[in-house]
């Protein structure tokens, strides 16, 4: 009835955790038989559960697994000859017959659930024989790992010959599918190694030789495999009424996550050779073939041994696999081992740690000593005791530990078929595993899990200690492999990540090389350090999960990473900075990651706390364009020249250090120098073909924005070309001579085109020339007599506002005063009041009928805003200014103040419009620095709202908005007042 070796285990099988159960387990196996009338099975069970022996079998199942106990009341004829004739010759038994299933394959359907019946009966006797201590580990995870094999050759032969008889290829050899097919199935991880736990997936890895497969169709053969793939994965893992075989894992494939499930074989060594990681080397070390074309799957392991076995002592290789354990362990001044809701597997002291014990000294040894490439984690460490890289009582703690381990491990997993490491939280799941693992209680069972946890840490430690650092987060943070860890998912959560899965799956893919800046090995390993403390600084800002994103936008864009990595680990202070740059300001992050250099700049003393005047601008600049040694080479310079000081300024304003009425000053004086020193060199590169005219100059004049000195950090310059020539009908004395107009025309456009034209560099500025006499439609330069003509007979009371803001750039001094003395005389005209009136409100009716909005956040066009106000003081500059010229000046806000000074504005009125052109100024300084595309504030991530806060003076974000339809309302009132009530009171055009 009992085998002798179960007769004499069952003095040692576990109690019955739930007694209850176990009852109920013998009432559904007497239930089961009775449904089939089997009077021999009948007579069978009641004399079984009579004798001590098999009572205390069937209890050890009945009273401790739920799934044990279905897996033995489902079959009692199978359960009757597993007690009978033991564990060793049932598990024979079974594996004969399914290698007798391989001479003549079964349907789909037939295999399906033949496969699946043989898993769930070695289920069942691997777990009797390990209750019941008759088989070691080595022998538990030498029969799990030989049903997956044979489950898996089977599947593959069915999969290989339906895809076949379909016209995919030809089979080698049809009657034994497999053989010369090809067909490349790897076993990673424990089912490479032979070390299958109880409820274990198995990762696989799929590839197929194209040269050793007979195909007519060579372009359609990956098609073909990854079908053949997916139904070699359903018969595996499908779950039908006679349970699943394996779960079935394919994501430790390269890069899983833009690759199709299977690859060919050039493309993996292709793959691994170029952007292999150093934890693909340490996974590939168990890698085997397990089914399909063996021969084949060992040619690509051959192949790829360089990869794996590097001649060298490769330490730096050290130092990456030992950076991701400790991301594994992220924990500030470490972490302490605990018993409820410990992970075996992967928590400090567990499984993981005994298996990079031995890989991490295998990959570094393992090039030059052939005896330690070898899979089984516990044989490697014999080696490594051979050839005195690991004491004797070292590797013998580690053997015993990891037995210990993997026998919780498998107990925990028997339970419920779960993969699962984790012990369970509460008191009494905790008192019954450790009742199933042959403890009275949970006391005893935690002091002996703590001590072998303990003893693997130390030895851990021991190895890898002066390596280890105190990390950012505390928890896990772990990206290897090809799934999400739940416990990194955890710590990304409780760092501030909202979407903790979308970042997993991004570092991963950084991890394999998507991007330029991670496919250098340097770059990754570097990477791998400074994980916890970057995701730390992002998690520390307002919205990690946009400063994350602009992360990956950041890295997407740049074309190497070890400069950048190396910079931000040479220096942790810079990653804040950074985090910040990235969650609060797009247009800094895009040029960073063009130039990441530039951190370089920020590491400088006082890079944040001064902007240079225009005198230090202009010998910065000159400078910089004595280095370049032609024409192309100069733009470039002064491009990067200028985005670097765009990206220092806007910095400054980014961390509050810079007003903004200061930072458009300064945007304004970088604009002017980029003009006023590129502008000699591209009149030199123009004259080598044309000349110069004697006599003759060009003054640049500057309008809007960069008149008045408020540049933001998107601002186009707004220009005006006037040249005067001694003789007007004098040609350039050149060898392509051109006339005045002609010269001065085409060199106006070369300079717009050396601003504007797009390099490697991207573009200097854009150039705005529609506020030239006649815009669009007049010459690009004007003459000084046609500017002074135009101004007097023919500018529109628009072009005379737009006037105001004018303001000489470069050229000479003495043309330059003969425009403004021309400028001057224009603006201070008396004018009919009503005329300039009725002109002022019509231009804005049409322009708020074009552009009018009922968004506040549209800060130049809402009403009250600065279109309002610009208009306002326009006017009252050109009403006034025949009078009390002092009103004219090119600044809005110094504007208003003259006005206040001159009594044409109360001092009340000055105030409330100096008060929103403040705010306005200051707004658009930040919007225009941090936002791209259309503002939407309730898409606004709160690092951009504590951003505006700060610059609206307000303390909270929600109160901005109030203050700026306050403060616009009052603006509006006043424009309302002086000019459109006016306007409308006036008597109707004759």
């Amino acid at each position: 009835m009992i085998n002798p070796s179960l007769r004499i285990a069952a003095k040692n099988v576990p109690n019955a955790a739930r007694p209850n159960d176990a009852a109920l387990g013998w009432e559904r196996l007497r239930d089961t038989i009775g449904y089939g009338n089997d009077a021999d099975l009948i007579r069978w069970a009641d004399d079984l559960q009579a004798t001590e022996q098999g009572k205390a079998l069937l209890n050890a199942l009945f009273g401790n697994s739920p799934y044990l106990t279905q897996s033995a009341v489902l079959e009692p004829g199978f359960l009757r000859d597993l007690l009978a004739d033991g564990p060793d010759a049932t598990r024979d038994k079974v594996m004969e017959g399914l290698d007798a299933l391989s001479k003549d394959l079964p349907t789909v359907a037939d295999l399906s659930r033949l496969i699946r019946v043989a898993k769930r009966r070695v289920a069942l006797l691997t777990a009797l024989a390990d209750i019941a201590g008759i088989w070691s580990l080595e022998l538990v995870t030498e029969a799990l790992t030989t049903l997956a094999e044979k489950t898996l050759g089977l599947s593959a032969a069915r999969a290989l010959t339906d895809i076949a008889k379909r016209g995919a290829f030809e089979l080698a050899h049809p009657e034994d599918p497999q053989k010369n097919s090809g067909l490349v199935i790897l076993g990673m991880g424990k089912l490479g190694g032979r070390e299958l736990n109880y409820s274990s997936d198995i990762d696989l890895i799929v590839l197929y030789d194209a040269e050793r497969m007979r195909t007519e169709n060579p372009g359609d053969l990956q098609t073909h495999m990854v079908r053949m793939t997916r139904n070699l994965v359903k018969m595996m893992d499908e779950r039908t009424a006679d349970g699943y075989v394996f779960r079935t894992d394919l994501r430790l494939r390269p890069d899983p996550g833009s690759t199709p499930v299977a690859l060919s074989v050039i493309a993996a060594e292709t793959y691994y050779e170029s952007i292999g990681q150093n934890w693909e080397r340490a996974a590939m070390i168990k890698a085997r073939p397990v089914a399909g074309d063996i021969e084949a799957g060992e040619a690509f392991l051959a192949r790829l041994r360089p990869f794996v076995w590097r001649k060298n002592l490769d330490f730096a290789s050290l130092q990456d696999i030992h950076a991701i354990k400790r991301q594994i362990h992220a924990h500030k001044g470490g972490a302490e081992i605990e018993f409820a809701g410990h992970n075996v597997k992967l928590g400090r002291g567990g499984i993981r740690e005994i298996e990079f014990f031995a890989q991490t000294q295998q990959l570094i040894w393992g090039g030059r000593m052939a005896q330690l490439r070898i899979r089984p984690t516990l044989k490697a460490m014999d080696v490594l005791v051979e050839i005195q890289q690991v004491a004797r009582e070292t590797a013998d703690d580690l053997h015993e530990s990891y037995h210990y381990l993997r026998r919780v491990e498998h107990r925990l997993q028997m339970i419920d078929d779960q993969q699962t490491h984790s012990l369970p939280e509460g008191e009494t799941e905790l008192d019954h595993l450790a009742i199933f693992l042959g403890y009275e209680g949970r006391e005893a069972f935690a002091k002996d899990l703590l001590a072998h946890l303990r003893q693997v840490e130390t030895h851990y430690a021991a190895l890898f200690g002066e390596d280890e650092k105190p990390e950012e987060a505390e928890g896990n943070l772990v990206f290897t492999g090809s799934e999400d860890d739940p416990e990194t998912l955890k710590t990304l959560r409780d760092m501030g990540f909202e979407n903790p899965q979308a970042v997993a799956v991004t570092v991963r893919g950084w991890h394999h090389g998507r991007y330029s800046c991670t496919r250098a090995v340097r770059a990754r390993q570097l990477l791998t350090e400074l994980m916890p403390a970057l995701l730390g600084a992002l998690g520390r800002t307002s919205d990690p999960d946009h400063a994350f994103r602009r992360l990956d936008t950041f890295l997407s864009h740049l074309p190497t990473g070890v400069q950048f990595f190396s910079l931000i680990q040479a220096n942790p202070n810079l990653l804040d900075m950074v985090a910040h740059i990235l969650g609060g300001a797009p247009r800094l992050a895009e040029h960073l990651a063009r130039n990441p250099v530039l951190l370089d700049n920020v590491l400088t003393p006082g890079f944040l706390d001064t902007t240079p005047d225009s005198a230090e601008l202009d010998e910065e600049m000159d400078g910089r364009l004595a280095q370049g040694s032609y024409y192309e080479e100069k733009l470039d310079i002064a491009r990067r020249w200028a985005n670097d000081r765009r990206f220092q300024c806007g910095l400054q304003v980014l961390h509050d250090l810079l007003p903004p009425a200061d930072a458009a000053l300064a945007l304004t004086n970088l604009a002017e120098s980029a003009l006023r020193r590129l502008s000699p060199w591209v009149e030199e590169e123009f004259r080598q073909a044309h000349g110069h005219i004697p006599g003759a100059g060009m003054v640049v004049l500057g309008m809007g924005k960069m008149g008045g000195q408020e540049m933001t950090p998107t601002s186009d310059l707004d220009l005006i070309f006037i040249y005067e020539s001694s003789d007007p009908n004098a040609c350039s004395l050149g060898r392509r001579s051109l006339g005045a107009s002609q010269y001065y025309a085409r060199l106006s456009q070369r300079l717009i085109n050396a601003f504007t034209a797009p390099t490697s560099e991207g573009i200097l500025y854009e150039v705005d020339m529609r506020l030239r006499p006649s815009g669009n439609a007049g010459p690009m330069a004007t003459s000084l007599a046609a500017f002074e003509k135009y101004q007097e007979e023919s500018a529109w009371t628009w072009e005379h506002m737009a006037l105001t803001r004018a303001r000489p750039i470069s050229g000479p001094h003495e043309l330059a005063e003969k425009i403004m003395a021309i400028v001057q005389r224009t603006l201070t005209r008396e004018r009919d009041p009503e005329t300039l009136l009725r002109d002022v409100a019509d231009m804005r009716r049409k322009m708020e009928a074009e552009h009018g909005t009922d968004s506040p956040w549209e800060i130049k066009h809402f009403r009250g805003g600065l279109v309002d106000i610009e208009f306002l003081v326009q006017y009252l500059q050109l009403r006034h200014a025949h009078a009390q010229p002092e009103v004219l000046r090119a600044n809005t806000r110094s504007a208003l103040d003259g006005l206040r000074v001159a009594g044409i504005l109360s001092d009340s009125v000055a105030e409330d419009l100096i008060r929103a052109a403040d705010l306005w100024q200051a707004l658009q300084e930040i919007l225009r620095l941090v936002v791209e595309g259309a503002f939407r504030p309730e898409r606004l991530h709160k690092g951009l709202q504590e951003i505006l806060a700060v610059a609206g003076g307000v303390e909270r974000f929600d109160l901005l908005e109030d203050k700026i339809r306050t403060l616009a309302a009052t603006a509006h009132g006043h424009y309302m007042d002086i000019i459109e009530r006016p306007a409308r009171a006036l008597p109707p055009k004759e």
